[in-house]
């Protein structure tokens, strides 16, 4: 196995298990507010669906993010837009079935875009100065930054279900 295959099933058991989390959330359980400073389950997984987009898009292929492509007005998403905030988690308005059809079109993007990188290019230098991380690999960008992130969110989401009564993982 070559270290292509390791990141894409590492990218793939990581958006596996999001959806896992995801797959009985309801809208009421989405819309929740908790207390603190905790942003919705919603925008959470908002959140994790349109950040993989951006930095795929945006770092890996230079692109701009599906959410304002062919995604545009079909993500489920009131406000897409890279990065949160927690007055733009509370404010935002999530559409369960719409956003779950969009985070599928960015595993499917992310495994396509991964797969089709060599080696190599997992070395190329990525100037990540815009999110306060100077200049990383490609690879440190998807270990961290996507696949990293998403097991972070997944336990998130899976807290914020636990506090609403539900079960979080599914294991």
């Amino acid at each position: 196995m070559n270290a292509i295959e390791v990141c894409l099933q590492a990218y793939q058991w990581a958006s596996d298990l999001m959806e896992m989390v995801m797959a009985d959330v309801t809208p009421e359980q989405a819309a929740w507010v908790p207390p603190g400073i905790a942003n919705p389950l919603g925008a959470t997984y908002a959140h994790a669906a349109l950040e993989t987009d951006a930095m795929i898009q945006h770092f890996v292929r230079g692109e701009a993010p599906l959410y304002e492509t062919t995604w545009a007005s079909k993500t489920g998403v009131s406000q897409p837009q890279m990065g949160q905030t927690l007055a733009w988690g509370r404010a935002l308005q999530v559409e369960l079935p719409a956003l779950r059809e969009y985070a599928r079109a960015v595993y499917r993007n992310t495994e396509q875009t991964i797969a089709a990188l060599s080696e190599e290019d997992l070395e190329r230098e990525v100037d990540l100065s815009p999110l306060g991380e100077g200049k990383r690999t490609l690879n440190w960008l998807l270990q961290a930054m996507v696949i990293g992130h998403l097991h972070n969110v997944v336990g998130e989401i899976s807290a914020l279900k636990g506090i609403q009564g539900a079960k979080g993982y599914p294991f």
